[in-house]
């Protein structure tokens, strides 16, 4: 009995350290300057089994995360960026320990290059889920968060996600480097 409430502690404290931080250190985002973000929830669906939620509950969680996280870069190049909530679960009360549901949601993401005027990302989804803390793992979020918490770390995460896609393609496939490929035009023209 020893062993498995050492084990489940350690596991408590192991998912805790993984939570999503506002104030995490920057990716690499090129000349990335994020010239206005939209963030749309009208059409979002509430799934079966969450607790209940308006969809304008969430426009300002996710216009907060945006500005915070990726309002941070002040690169040369204009970009625009918008989010738009498909669906959303938000955790109930489960079974402590054995049954710990967790909020999800699935959004579409949107990046525009206000240069070039086409859009480097047209609606790539992603499937975003709860950080997990030390309450959450053995109580779950229904029991130890409110929706408003739900919300706020649900919203965080969906612009995490976004801020590491967006540095993955960056370095993949040279998102954000308009700004230094026009100063070299510019220079083989002189």
């Amino acid at each position: 009995m020893k062993r498995i409430f050492a084990l489940l502690t350690s596991l408590v404290l192991l998912v805790s350290c993984g939570e999503t931080q506002l104030n995490e250190a920057p990716e690499d985002l090129g000349d990335f300057n994020m010239r206005v973000s939209f963030v749309y929830t009208d059409k979002a669906r509430q799934w079966p089994l969450s607790r209940d939620a308006e969809t304008s509950e969430w426009n300002a969680p996710i216009e907060k995360a945006l500005e915070a996280r990726l309002g941070r870069y002040k690169g040369e190049g204009q970009y625009d960026v918008a989010v738009t909530l498909e669906g959303f679960l938000l955790a109930t009360g489960g079974i402590p320990v054995l049954v710990n549901p967790k909020s999800a949601a699935v959004v579409n993401v949107f990046v525009y290059d206000v240069s070039t005027k086409s859009y480097l990302v047209k609606k790539h989804q992603m499937e975003i889920f709860e950080s997990t803390t030390g309450e959450s793992a053995l109580l779950g979020s229904g029991y130890s968060r409110t929706k408003e918490e739900q919300i706020d770390g649900l919203a965080l995460n969906i612009v995490d996600a976004l801020e590491e896609y967006m540095a993955e393609q960056h370095k993949e496939n040279g998102w954000f480097d308009n700004a230094a490929k026009a100063e070299a035009s510019e220079a083989v023209a002189e």
